[in-house]
């Protein structure tokens, strides 16, 4: 009886061990968050959910069940993105100043530990420039090959930017090793650069075939644009609202300027999921090109084919529908559209020339 007992104890034990053993904790205490509530959510597949923490007198925990090592956002204050990596077993603590969301100490795995490190060297940068990030973050993960905080800066500093350096981010993606290759956001980078590739300067823009506001089907050969140089920008009425105001303004000004040019039309390539949100937006932001969309979001075929990961994004293509350049804005895109229509101009000129 003695022996059964104690069986079911060392069973019961054995059992609560290994449930214990895939929950992570995070207890913090920010000064000056008071009673605020912050949001905990994932980078990958992982651990796709947003959750909740509420805080009390600048003090807050969480627990949670995890199967494997991920990566999240701690949103602080509603405007403070912080990353934090979690491991299942982990009791993760956090400490810092609502005010300085850049000096958080958080520790509890050596991931965390690294990133802490990482900002704190960055902290000590007196006025760093972009290129002086981006060598810091390239410096840590030529040194750290299978660390997720170089995941987390390879996606900061390279990916997240208007025009990305695709053949440095594939250097360092062959550097990294271990379970980051496998992660789906580095299979997902991978064809991302596949597909730039295939519409990088000079390539031949992919098909499209994509429905107007009055429900007509519009390509690439459709009468407006035949012959013509093509502006196409990629938006969506989701994106950030100071972003699509600044595009919007440069659009309407370049639109005013060439609407009754021979040489150049524009298109909307909108990344809409609802149709009358898409509808208002034109109205709104008196959008007077051709606007299409197919809902589909990021995830729509053209987004793919194009490789557009975040809007506004443009992209000029020649009069044969070659690529002619990617992501210019303001002065560079007033610029190289007047270069364009010049040149076309100028070789119309020439040809008439020849035909008297």
């Amino acid at each position: 009886m003695k022996k059964s007992s104690i069986l079911i104890l060392i069973i019961i034990c054995l059992c609560s061990c290994g449930k214990s053993s895939k929950k992570v904790s995070i207890t913090g205490e920010i000064k000056g968050l008071g009673t605020d509530t912050l949001y905990l959510y994932g980078m990958d597949e992982s651990f796709d959910r947003i959750d909740t923490i509420f805080a009390k007198n600048d003090k807050f925990s969480y627990t949670a069940s995890i199967d494997t090592i991920t990566s999240a956002f701690l949103l602080i204050d509603n405007q403070t993105e912080y990353p934090i990596f979690l491991d299942k077993g982990n009791q993760i603590k956090i400490k810092g100043d609502v005010n300085h969301p850049e000096y958080l100490d958080i520790n509890g795995n050596i991931y965390n530990e690294e990133f802490t490190n990482f900002q704190k060297e960055l902290n000590s940068l007196p006025t760093p420039s972009e290129k002086d990030l981006e060598q810091k973050a390239e410096e840590f993960i030529m040194k750290h090959h299978s660390s997720f905080v170089s995941l987390y800066l390879l996606d900061k500093y390279f990916v997240q930017k208007d025009s990305p350096d695709f053949n440095k981010i594939k250097k360092l993606i062959e550097i990294m090793t271990g379970i980051l290759q496998d992660k789906l956001y580095i299979e997902q980078l991978n064809e991302a650069i596949s597909l730039s590739e295939k519409t990088g300067t000079g390539k031949y823009a992919p098909f499209f075939s994509l429905s107007n506001i009055k429900g007509e089907k519009i390509t690439r050969s459709s009468e407006d644009f035949k012959k013509k140089n093509l502006l196409i920008n990629f938006w969506a009425s989701w994106g950030d609202s100071i972003s699509n105001h600044q595009s919007n303004t440069e659009l309407k000004e370049i639109y005013q300027k060439y609407k009754k040019n021979k040489h150049i039309a524009m298109l909307g390539i909108s990344l809409d999921i609802d149709k009358q949100e898409w509808q208002d937006a034109i109205k709104r932001d008196t959008l007077n090109w051709e606007q299409v969309c197919d809902f589909g979001g990021l995830n729509s075929e053209v987004a793919k084919q194009y490789a557009i990961k975040q809007v506004p994004s443009n992209i000029l293509l020649s009069a044969d529908g070659k690529t002619l350049a990617k992501n210019l804005k303001g002065e560079q895109l007033k610029k190289k559209i007047e270069e364009v229509v010049t040149a076309a101009e100028e070789k119309e000129k020439q040809d008439n020339k020849k035909k008297k």
